[in-house]
């Protein structure tokens, strides 16, 4: 595909795309796309809500602070400048983060040893205390096909996670670990979404290291799974295996994907809706059990779709729009994050079959699909009950921030009044947000507290300690905030801005 072909699609995504509040405040030219589906939408009825969440979340009474653990090594993206979408005036890509960090997450090997990744294809491996700090995988030289240019905000080494049995010699699933990152457009045929495939390809990979002891890979791979993306947002993202369950369970070793709706905006293809392609999903899939109908993968006989006709087998849950990072609570619970369009940002539980509505629904509310007009622009109060939706847990709207990150119980020990609480971070603001998961009922959403934090000695917000540059609004910052844990259940916070790990402690 040449640059300029790729540079057309990339003007089809913007123009499709919707714009976040900070191009709304940047006075972007996808402002006057915005006000044109406003204003042909005006006249619908119900009317649509301009504050769909009026009470503001109050901060919490629980304190934390931050010790820096690690600094990763400064990498680049691939191009050097942004691509300027001339028609547009908009600038897409490159951005002055220092590392594009995207998680923090435990072996749980017994080492304690603790994994993070840079979306740029960096796997590095630390040890508990934050010390010898070594690149385990480079995905630039280990692969032929890695492709982080096409838009480097989503696009990369997109997540990964290690077998339960990584460390137990003789175990089938000894040495193996997971990736899921995008690769050229080009660089192989996709199981899924081959035509459509304009931009990309998401991938995973599977490595079986030699010596899972050692702290630079050697080893082996193999492709299991490849779909394609017409657009070059909302691509795959979070790998994870339930820790919560032990060999006996049907969960054990089965590996979970999140994968978004493909991109652009409002959904135009209808994936959410849609089970016959893995998008605006959740899929759940056996990577020691291939060989069925040819696939590297086997599908777990209990998934919830399996023998139905023209529906991917793969699919757990569908219905979501960008449920970019997932976690496990430690009693096998799944927390699910999903970035919303234009309002709501929301925390779903995890449950086989659910369907969490986008692109009809988006948090609690309806959007316009579900009131006759056609767009998800909007979002009105009362949702027609046509079908059966599974509703967040939790939910917050653009008054607080603008696009939910990453999201984990807290079980550590350093922290009691944390205890029990779900904590979750917005990725452009940096605020943390807690909530108590002993009584959750999905389509009704828990009180949210905003967690009080110190960064660097004084009491301040992450945007404020950590921001930098946002490449989707020049002249604004964003803290690009995302979170981390270890064996013991202790929260981290990584910023791409100044490539630190922080742990959160104890406020002094």
């Amino acid at each position: 595909m040449t640059r300029s072909t790729r540079t057309a699609h990339l003007t089809r995504f913007v123009q499709l795309a919707c714009p976040t509040p900070n191009q709304l405040r940047a006075g972007s030219a996808l402002v006057a796309v915005s006000l044109l589906v406003m204003s042909l939408t005006a006249h619908a009825e119900p009317k649509p809500l301009e504050n769909p969440i009026p009470k503001k979340i109050a901060v919490g009474d629980i304190k934390v602070a931050t010790e820096r653990f690690v600094r990763v090594p400064r990498t680049r993206d691939t191009h050097d400048r942004p691509m300027l979408l001339k028609d547009l005036n908009v600038e897409l890509g490159t951005s002055a983060a220092y590392a594009r960090l995207q998680y923090l997450l435990p072996i749980r090997d017994g080492t304690g040893r603790l994994v993070i990744s840079d979306l740029r294809g960096l796997l590095y491996v630390v040890d508990a205390s934050g010390k010898n700090l070594a690149t385990y995988l480079d995905l630039r030289k280990a692969t032929d096909n890695f492709a982080d240019g096409i838009f480097p905000n989503e696009a990369g080494l997109l997540g990964f996670a290690f077998h339960p049995e990584f460390g137990q010699q003789g175990k089938p699933g000894y040495g193996k670990f997971y990736t899921a990152y995008s690769a050229t457009v080009d660089s192989g045929k996709a199981a899924y979404l081959e035509g459509p495939a304009l931009t990309q390809k998401s991938v995973i990979k599977e490595w079986t290291a030699n010596d899972s002891r050692a702290n630079v890979f050697a080893g082996a791979s193999r492709e299991l799974f490849r779909a394609g993306q017409f657009s070059p947002n909302h691509n795959i993202g979070t790998l994870a295996f339930n820790h919560g369950v032990g060999p006996g369970s049907p969960d054990y070793g089965m590996l979970y994907v999140c994968m978004g709706d493909g991109g652009g905006a409002y959904d135009t293809f209808d994936y959410g809706q849609s089970l016959a392609e893995p998008l605006g999903a959740l899929m759940r899939i056996d990577p020691l059990g291939g060989g069925r109908r040819g696939r590297a993968y086997g599908i777990p006989a209990d998934n919830p779709f399996v023998g139905r006709s023209g529906v991917a087998e793969e699919i757990w849950a569908y219905g979501l729009r960008h449920p970019q990072q997932f976690s496990f609570d430690t009693d096998g619970r799944l927390f699910i994050n999903d970035i919303g369009q234009n309002h709501v940002e929301e925390v779903n539980i995890g449950v086989a079959g659910a369907n969490y509505g986008w692109r009809v629904r988006e948090g609690t509310f309806a959007t316009g699909y579900d009131a006759g007009i056609g767009i998800s622009a909007s979002v009105f109060k009362k949702p027609r009950p046509a079908r059966k939706y599974t509703g967040p847990v939790a939910q917050y709207d653009h008054d607080e921030g603008n696009a939910i990150g990453s999201g984990f119980v807290y079980r550590g020990s350093a922290i009691p009044s944390l205890r029990g609480k779900y904590v979750a971070a917005d990725i452009v603001l940096g605020r943390l947000f807690y909530f108590d998961v002993g009584r959750l009922r999905p389509g009704k959403p828990a009180k949210l507290r905003e967690l009080q934090i110190e960064v660097d000695g004084k009491t301040q917000s992450m945007l404020d300690a950590v921001g930098y540059e946002n490449s989707y609004a020049r002249h604004l910052n964003r803290a690009d905030l995302r979170m981390g844990i270890d064996d013991a259940g202790e929260l981290y916070l990584v910023t791409k801005g100044d490539g630190w790990v922080r742990k959160i402690v104890p406020a002094r």
